[in-house]
């Protein structure tokens, strides 16, 4: 009896130590006991994450979103990603500080490979992108986090992109960004090398392709990946996985069309290996842009000018390989990266005027990490 009082006064103290730190929740893309959703404090002083609690009931949770007033967080499930079955989209209650996660349900995205998910400003909706289906699914979510059956399932079809044998390219949806006013949804599609635009209505949760412009191309086999919206809300940047670039867009609200303004790279102009982009981000402030480089296996970072423009500032070694997926900090003081086959999590300082990442501690070891998620 001693003993168990002992054990339940530790565990107090603990979380009350822990209690007003930050939550990050990381996917482990993999399989069997080994695919899981951990929870970590966050030392915003130090830079440290800090095990707190794992979620095992998932397989493959290649991506996450949490809900705009932080109760939910959505996972993608799949017990064999890239098929023969639909991957799933699995609602969580989030168990205040805990880190745990209690399942309320699952609905199919309606699609195999799911790879990114969104949510709306409301919390209204969840959208979902297919990335061998090549198609985006928007479901609804009741007011108790649960998703609801799809409201809509696009498919985006084959483009005119081509190989190099003049065959042309399956579509292959990889993410899908609700606008700032949550009026819009942007889906960068890798296979047919385009943005399309869609029209989002929360009430309803259904996606309608965008009337003044249903989609902008780039360059053949430029292979969109991501993309992030500046905080001003007037400017797109889009991470290009195939010729390892980033487009920036000026972008309309009002009507959601995208106008081309500068394509750079984000490889050293003397590197000859293979790499491929993953992740793009932007600091809160606006002032500096951040992506992946898997081969290169480096951050790629970029001073934001006036304009809206790029000016390379430097890469910096991601300390593992494939970094996958990035995420700041509200406070724009930190940048964690998810080294998915270097199997561990980096946490860089970012200098508030020059941009520079300094590395702050040695990389935190987990299983395929591939998605993060920040709780406040």
């Amino acid at each position: 009896m001693k003993t168990s009082c002992l054990r339940l006064l530790a565990f107090f103290f603990c979380a009350t130590a822990h209690a007003d730190q930050p939550l990050v929740f990381i996917s482990a893309f993999a399989s069997g006991e080994k695919g899981a959703i951990h929870a970590f404090t966050f030392d915003p002083a130090k830079g440290v994450l800090e095990p707190l609690h794992r979620t095992t009931d998932i397989q493959n949770p290649f991506f996450l979103a949490v809900s705009p007033d932080h109760r939910f967080l959505y996972a993608t499930n799949a017990a064999h990603f890239g098929g023969p079955e639909d991957s799933g989209v699995a609602a969580y209650a989030i168990a205040g500080r805990t880190g745990e996660l209690k399942r309320i349900n699952q609905q199919s995205a309606g699609g195999v490979a799911s790879c990114y998910l969104d949510v709306d400003a409301k919390g209204a909706v969840v959208l979902a992108a297919n990335y061998s289906s090549g198609s985006v699914t928007s479901l609804p979510v009741r007011k108790d986090g649960a998703v609801q059956s799809a409201a809509s399932l696009i498919p985006h079809g084959t483009g005119i992109a081509t190989d190099k044998g003049g065959n042309k390219e399956k579509a292959n949806a990889h993410s899908i960004v609700v606008s700032p006013d949550n009026r819009f949804a942007l889906a960068a599609d890798l296979g047919i090398d385009r943005i399309l635009i869609y029209r989002l209505d929360p009430a309803t949760g259904r996606l309608e392709p965008n009337s003044t412009q249903p989609f902008v191309s780039l360059p053949t086999g430029s292979g969109p990946r991501h993309l992030a919206f500046h905080p001003n809300g007037r400017r797109v940047y889009v991470i290009n996985e195939k010729l390892n670039t980033v487009t920036f867009f000026d972008y309309a609200p009002e009507t959601a069309t995208l106008t081309t303004r500068q394509t750079i790279s984000t490889l050293p102009t003397d590197f000859a290996g293979k790499s491929y982009c993953a992740d793009v981000q932007i600091t809160p402030d606006g002032c500096f842009l951040y992506g992946t480089n898997r081969g290169h296996d480096s951050i790629a970072a970029y001073r934001i000018g006036e304009d809206g423009t790029l000016a390379l500032l430097g890469f910096e070694p991601s300390l593992g390989k494939g970094p996958q997926n990035l995420l700041i900090t509200p406070d724009g003081r930190w940048i964690l990266c998810a080294n998915m086959r270097g199997n561990n999590v980096a946490v860089f300082q970012i200098e508030a005027r020059s941009g520079k990442l300094t590395a702050a501690n040695a990389p935190l070891e987990m299983p395929s990490p591939s998605c993060i998620r920040w709780l406040p």
